[in-house]
């Protein structure tokens, strides 16, 4: 029992300094004014499968943007509810442009397929990659993205830390802390390891010469975590991705409520941790021994479940409660992990009406 309290306790002053670094990275990169005498044209690149109602919270907020050059394409991947309608509502804007397909080819998952041809028309100097359930909170939000992007260093792929928004909170904002205390982002310049780089695929924005050198989407066509895959390969091949706190310029709206939450991570909960049974079993006992069961063996533990989680909720603008609350979140973390690998094992992972394969590599 000491050697399991020592062995915790390592563990969480651990996830606090990855934490706490991670919170002085976000602190100190540079804010330039949005303010430049030519500014790069831009494409905004978002795939579409049955988004109406994110559309329709979207659209006027991007379309609004006071950017000087930017096109915004949309690939709607074989919707069947209104969507067709909502974006058929914007075309007068010559800005928009709407692709249409009727499904990705075999060897494919939507997403990168809908983005990689996306990206077959796209005209920008620079790609933003946006989900549909994105939203901009401030007119100038695409000048701010730039400015901050264009002060980074040389060889740079910017992502984002955005408000999260919408239902399902006791699951959804567990996101923001893994990414935080789960991977230490100042070192993800300093060491070369490919595995210690990652993007978040609801914003990321990159060079669109650098992207057409490494065609990443074409790399990794059927990937279902091809957000972390793309960060990874990019890495490798020189390109660092940053992470830039967007909380005030992007919020995400990801699902309605819990119920759509849990279908929503099932479906990659598994393949985050290792997507093979025997590394899924050694992480799924690892968060569980580290984030459920460690107040059990040492009561102190409790005080580090909640901090952690209460310094990130207080980040996000989250409630005390579901601070509080971090407990039942973690649990339900556990059972959903647990969920994701059986619901991977017996092949019936399915999302937007279709399924979910494994990964391709």
């Amino acid at each position: 029992m000491i050697v399991l309290t020592l062995l915790l306790g390592t563990l969480h002053l651990l996830l606090w300094g990855t934490l706490l670094a991670s919170l002085h990275y976000l602190r100190r990169q540079p804010r330039p004014a949005p303010t430049a005498d030519v500014w790069p044209s831009l494409s905004v690149l978002i795939p579409a499968r049955n988004e109406a109602a994110n559309l329709r919270r979207l659209l006027p907020t991007l379309l609004g943007q006071d950017y000087p050059h930017f096109e915004v394409i949309v690939y709607d991947d074989g919707s069947d509810d209104a969507t067709p309608f909502v974006l058929e509502r914007y075309r007068a804007d010559r800005r928009l442009r709407v692709l249409r397909g009727e499904g990705p080819p075999p060897g494919w998952v939507g997403k990168v397929h809908a983005l990689y041809q996306a990206t077959r028309h796209a005209r920008g100097t620079l790609y933003l990659f946006l989900d549909a359930d994105t939203e901009l909170l401030r007119t100038d939000a695409l000048r701010h993205l730039v400015a901050r992007y264009r002060a980074l260093p040389p060889g740079s792929v910017a992502t984002a830390l955005p408000s999260l928004r919408g239902g399902g909170q006791l699951l959804v904002s567990l996101v923001p802390l893994m990414i935080l205390a789960g991977l230490p982002w100042p070192l993800v310049r300093r060491l070369p390891h490919p595995l210690l780089g990652a993007l978040n695929g609801q914003c990321w924005l990159i060079d669109a010469t650098h992207y057409h050198r490494l065609e990443p989407h074409r790399h990794h066509r059927n990937e279902v975590l091809e957000d972390v895959q793309i960060g990874r390969y990019l890495k490798k091949h020189g390109l660092v991705p940053e992470m830039l706190d967007l909380r005030r310029e992007l919020a995400v709206h990801m699902y309605p409520d819990l119920q759509a939450a849990w279908r929503g991570f099932r479906k990659n909960a598994y393949l985050l941790m290792g997507g093979r049974p025997l590394p899924f079993l050694l992480l799924w006992l690892g968060y569980g021994l580290t984030f459920v069961l460690a107040p059990l063996v040492w009561e102190p533990l409790l005080v580090s479940v909640l901090g952690l989680k209460l310094v990130v909720d207080r980040l996000l603008g989250h409630p005390l409660w579901l601070s509080l609350l971090a407990p039942l979140s973690h649990l339900l973390a556990w059972a959903l992990q647990l969920d994701s690998a059986w619901s991977h094992w017996r092949g019936r992972v399915r999302w937007k009406d279709r399924p979910v394969g494994q990964p391709s590599g």
